[in-house]
């Protein structure tokens, strides 16, 4: 089988690695151990290339890149360890405020976010909800011209440098709980905001948001009145083309297979001359390339214009949990090693797999917990019946 891409996209890959060894190195992680994960100069330089705009279709506006470029830019970004949470989040929002915008979100915060100029987050999960984000509660009340939205939002990722956040709200509670939601585009500056800061195990900072009797135009209203669910679907429809973690592991095994190779222990043996060691490191690397199947895979769906669901559940699933095995396993083949942090000039490759390894939890609960990707892979892929 050849699972080569069509030689365009491999262009647009090798593009891309020649952007990365221009305008990244690692030493720009150095500002994100305040736990932000953003580098604002790589931002503005992916900005500049027009690849914030890439992914989104070239008949709302944007640069009409294809999926499969989508994912090739995902991957070696990754692979380079550079920070793509601000890409994946200005890509999504600013396709779904094509698609669902006011003129007034069109003309003024689009080309904004597409030209690096301003950020957005995600305003989905709520502190009673979790991952069921159609049980939102937060209020958006009509009065007059203006809505007045009040209520509270958990794990704002980015909150605290965004300009926007997209915000989902109950407009009606008599209607069944996906019928009664609105999505709202909302400025941070907007009086009776609050951002509390969340910070998190892996040394990356998230964020509680509180909205009190914030005041809002209908200009600001993101799709229909009670239409959010369909601003939902685009918005995981856009996410499935764009969003990260797939290819998280790679870095983390180049590193065991470093420290591997290259320590030495008090007999003069080195652990990769370890059948055990080889071979879990060799079933990791066996998981990478199942793992890019499965992204290509709903990139190639997504390329031939398919509205998927559950391969994008197999590809979150998969990619999860493989990468907090892989964390776990090569930390403990390293013994005491592994344990020197981020912080530590001793630590091997800057501390990458143990602050890895603290980091590999969230990924099975951001985009989706497993748990409920377990449920949808059982249900859409298995025929099993729905058990809740």
């Amino acid at each position: 089988m050849d699972f080569s891409f069509p030689p365009e996209v491999e262009a647009f890959r090798t593009e891309v690695k020649a952007f990365l060894a221009e305008n990244f190195d690692e030493s720009m992680l150095d500002v994100t151990h305040d736990g932000t994960m953003h580098v604002p100069e790589l931002h503005a330089a992916l900005a500049a290339e027009g690849w914030l705009a890439g992914p989104v279709p070239k008949e709302l506006g944007g640069g009409g890149r294809t999926a499969l470029e989508s994912i090739v830019l995902n991957e070696e970004m990754q692979l380079a360890r550079a920070p793509i949470d601000a890409m994946g989040v200005t890509v999504i929002t600013a396709a779904i405020l094509m698609e669902h915008g006011s003129d007034h979100l069109k003309e003024t915060v689009v080309p904004a976010l597409l030209n690096g100029e301003a950020l957005t987050s995600f305003g989905y999960t709520e502190p009673e909800s979790g991952s069921d984000v159609a049980a939102a509660a937060t209020k958006a009340v009509k009065d007059g011209d203006e809505w007045v939205i009040n209520g509270a939002k958990m794990w704002t990722t980015m909150a605290h440098i965004a300009d926007y956040v997209i915000l989902l709200t109950r407009t009606d509670p008599d209607v069944p709980k996906h019928k009664g939601l609105t999505f709202f585009l909302v400025p941070f500056d907007s009086p009776g905001i609050e951002i509390q800061p969340v910070p998190t195990m892996a040394t990356e900072r998230s964020n509680a948001t509180f909205y009190d009797d914030v005041r809002l135009s209908d200009d600001w209203r993101v799709g229909e009145v009670n239409g959010g669910w369909a601003v939902m679907k685009t918005a995981l429809k856009y996410e499935r083309g764009v969003a990260g973690g797939q290819f998280m592991s790679p870095p983390v095994i180049d590193a065991g297979i470093d420290w591997a190779t290259n320590h030495e222990r008090a007999d003069g043996t080195r652990p990769i001359d370890d059948p055990a060691v080889r071979e879990r490191l060799i079933r990791a690397q066996i998981d990478v390339e199942v793992c890019r199947g499965f992204a290509y895979h709903c990139a190639d769906l997504a390329n031939e214009g398919a509205m998927f669901g559950v391969e994008g559940s197999m590809t979150k699933l998969f990619a999860s949990e493989t990468f907090k095995r892989h964390c776990r396993e090569i930390h403990d083949m390293m013994g005491a090693e592994g344990l020197v942090t981020l912080e530590s000039p001793e630590a091997h490759r800057g501390g990458l797999i143990e602050e890895a390894l603290r980091h590999s939890p969230v990924t099975a609960i951001y985009g989706g917990t497993s748990e409920i990707n377990r449920n949808m892979v059982a249900e859409g892929f298995l025929g099993l019946p729905r058990a809740r």
